[in-house]
């Protein structure tokens, strides 16, 4: 069965079974922290990331950190359309 595939898009998952890396979409990312007013990290260190596939549509994580330096992947309930963020200088559209 892995013989129409390429070696190269091919994994091992845990259990040593053969699965195929299949692409849903590809296209551009957005990443940013969030901090207090005052500087200090806010909820230890939260993070989120807009994906942007090449249609455009945009699917919104929250990167919580866990014990370990992993974090866990949540999509919020409620996606705002417009949002903007502080590259140092000057707000900035996401």
């Amino acid at each position: 069965m892995a013989a129409k595939y390429p070696d190269s898009v091919l994994t091992k998952n845990r259990k040593g079974e053969t699965e195929v890396r299949l692409l849903i979409d590809k296209g551009k990312f957005t990443r940013y922290t969030y901090v207090y007013p005052d500087g200090r990290p806010a909820e230890g260190g939260k993070v989120s990331i807009i994906l942007t596939n090449e249609s455009g549509q945009r699917t919104h994580y929250f990167l919580i950190p866990t014990q370990g330096g992993r974090y866990l992947a949540l999509i919020p309930k409620e996606e705002k359309s417009e949002r903007k963020v502080w590259d140092g200088k000057k707000e900035v559209d996401v």
